[in-house]
C-alpha cells in the first residue's frame, strides 16, 4: 500500500497542497486532478520519492518510502518523452532495462514497441518518430518492467485514440492483477473506478 500523510509542498513562497491524505491499495488506481500549475507533477515526484514534502510523509507498506525494495516496486514515467534521441526505439528500451540491472532481449523489446504500434519502427533513431510514437517508446516500458507501482505523469498526452486505448487496458489489467496506479490526465481517462485526488 502507498499512502501519503499530511503532505504539503511550497515552490518558492508558494504554497501548492497542504495536508494532504490518501491511501492506494493493492488492485485499485488513482487520478491525481487539478489546473495547471496546482502541484499535479510535483506530487508525483513527493510520491516517487524524488523529492522530498516539505511537511508530511510518503509510505511504502506503512515504512518511508526509499530503500532498494520501494525502487524495484516502482515505475515512474514523468511527463517528458525521456528517452535518448540517438538510440532506436529498441535500444531505448534496452538502455533502461540496463539502467535497473537488467536486460532485455531484441525480441521482447519488438514484442512491447509492437503493442503500442511501433512495430517496423524498432530500429529507427527515436529522433526520427513523432512526438506521439515517443510518448509510446516510454510508454513501453510498462510491459518491459515488472512494477507494483505505476506512477504516470500525464501519460496519454500526444497519444491517438489506439494508442489510448492500448494504455486504458494495460493500467486495467495491472490493477486488476494487484497493482497500484497513480496518475494524472488533462483528459477523460477511459478506466472504470478509481478515486480523485482534487488539488
Amino acid at each position: 500500500m502507498l499512502s501519503a500523510h499530511h503532505l504539503s509542498c511550497v515552490r518558492g513562497h508558494r504554497p501548492l497542497f497542504s495536508g494532504l491524505a490518501f491511501r492506494v491499495e493493492p488492485g485499485s488506481w488513482t487520478q491525481v486532478r487539478g489546473a495547471n500549475g496546482s502541484g499535479k507533477t510535483s506530487l508525483l515526484r513527493l510520491l516517487a520519492g524524488l523529492a522530498r514534502p516539505d511537511e508530511g510523509e510518503v509510505r511504502w507498506h506503512g515504512a518511508a518510502i526509499g530503500g532498494e525494495d520501494f525502487r524495484r516496486a516502482l515505475m515512474y514515467l514523468g511527463h517528458g518523452a525521456a528517452v535518448k534521441e540517438d538510440l532506436t526505439a529498441s535500444e531505448n528500451l534496452g538502455f533502461a532495462a540496463g539502467a535497473e540491472g537488467a536486460t532485455l532481449s531484441r525480441e521482447r523489446a519488438a514484442e512491447a514497441l509492437a503493442r503500442f504500434g511501433l512495430a517496423g519502427r524498432e530500429d529507427l533513431p527515436v529522433r526520427h518518430l513523432s512526438a506521439g510514437q515517443k510518448r509510446r517508446v516510454l510508454l513501453a516500458r510498462t510491459l518491459t518492467r515488472p512494477a507494483q507501482l505505476w506512477i504516470l505523469d500525464e501519460p496519454f498526452t500526444a497519444l491517438d485514440g489506439k494508442a489510448v486505448e492500448v494504455l486504458a487496458q494495460l493500467v486495467a489489467g495491472h490493477v486488476a492483477g494487484g497493482g497500484m496506479a497513480v496518475l494524472t490526465s488533462h483528459q477523460p481517462i477511459p478506466l472504470p473506478g478509481g478515486q480523485v485526488v482534487e488539488l
